[in-house]
């Protein structure tokens, strides 16, 4: 009898070494207090959005300084159409290579591919109008 009881008595420690283990390595947050993956202590993303939006406008004027728009305009202009004639002749080189004959995989991988080069068309358009609208 005395052995089973040294074996629970055992068996009981284990089990409470466990917990401790658990609780000693595992944060507890009290109350209401919430912490998302996106900040770093309570108040979730409403408490941090001031900061959130200065580190965003700080990261902008970074990169503004680093374009000098206004210095390089002509540059970044004449990049930005020669981007455009590069992709209006992708777009005329899928087109004209689409094998109307063939598996119609092929032929929807190539619609793709002048979709996705017509809304790169796009996007340089956006492009060319920050850069226009810069002073």
């Amino acid at each position: 009898m005395k052995g089973t009881h040294f074996q629970i008595f055992l068996g009981m420690l284990f089990i409470l070494f466990i917990i401790y283990i658990l609780l000693k390595f595992t944060t507890t947050v009290e109350g209401l207090e919430t912490l998302t993956p996106t900040t770093s202590g309570p108040g979730g993303v409403a408490g941090n959005a001031d900061s959130y939006a200065s580190t965003i406008k700080s990261n902008t004027i970074k990169l503004q300084d680093t374009f000098l728009i206004s210095k390089y305009r002509k540059s970044y202009e004449t990049v930005i159409l020669n981007l455009d004639d590069l992709i209006n002749n992708l777009m005329l080189q899928t087109t004209l290579n689409i094998d109307n004959n063939g598996k119609i995989e092929k032929v929807l991988e190539s619609f793709k591919t002048l979709n996705t080069l017509s809304e790169s068309k796009k996007a340089l358009n956006q492009v060319m109008k920050f850069v226009d609208s810069q002073k």
